[in-house]
């Protein structure tokens, strides 16, 4: 991180520098940079190919409101809006309001956990809001979804509505990547946000 750069997750819990907690964040300095160069690499690329700025910034406002984090799902909206228009980021944000559901939920293997299985939400957009996203990031929402309330069900299967979508190989792990690296940096920031409250 250059000394110039503003670090997202100080940014998201208004953490000030000099205070308890950037002294806290400072203990693991290798944590605090290795997390900022992964919101770089996902988020804004050098050379993002073909999984545009705008596609990732859709996903993570998605994927933010999905968790019910309002800072973070703010930041990612406002970075939507820059890089993919304000229309977009309506439509995601009803994208959000017409999937959220409860979870993780999910199946586990045959055997004693069997009896904690439950049935997982499903992912159902209007047909406006699904002509207004198009193929490729209706898709590619709907793997976010999948993986933020079934994570247990994954199985290579759920790639192929992907591929149809025009989603590669190379792109599909960039939108997996991102959708574990938001779970990482939401927590993160909920986290040092009840450190922050208890003062």
């Amino acid at each position: 991180m250059t000394t110039s750069e503003t670090d997202v997750i100080d940014a998201l819990v208004g953490i000030a520098p000099g205070s308890p907690l950037d002294a806290v964040r400072a203990r693991r300095p290798a944590a605090r940079t290795h997390a900022q160069a992964s919101y770089r690499a996902l988020l804004t690329p050098a050379e993002p190919g073909d999984f545009t700025i705008a596609e990732r910034f859709a996903v993570a406002a998605y994927v933010a409101g999905l968790h019910r984090e309002a800072a973070t799902a703010a930041h990612y909206a406002a970075g939507l809006a820059v890089h993919g228009g304000a229309a977009l980021a309506a439509t995601v944000e009803q994208a959000v309001a017409e999937t959220r559901a409860e979870g993780p939920k999910g199946r586990y293997p045959a055997g004693p956990l069997s009896v904690e299985d439950t049935e997982p939400p499903a992912f159902a957009l209007s047909t406006p809001v699904a002509a207004a996203l198009g193929p490729k990031l209706a898709a590619a929402l709907a793997h976010a979804h999948y993986l933020v309330f079934h994570p247990r069900d994954a199985a290579p299967e759920r790639f192929q509505p992907l591929y149809a979508a025009g989603w590669t190989a190379d792109t599909i792990v960039s939108l997996s990547q991102l959708v574990s690296f938001l779970a990482f940096q939401i927590r993160v920031v909920a986290g040092l946000a009840v450190l922050r409250a208890a003062g």
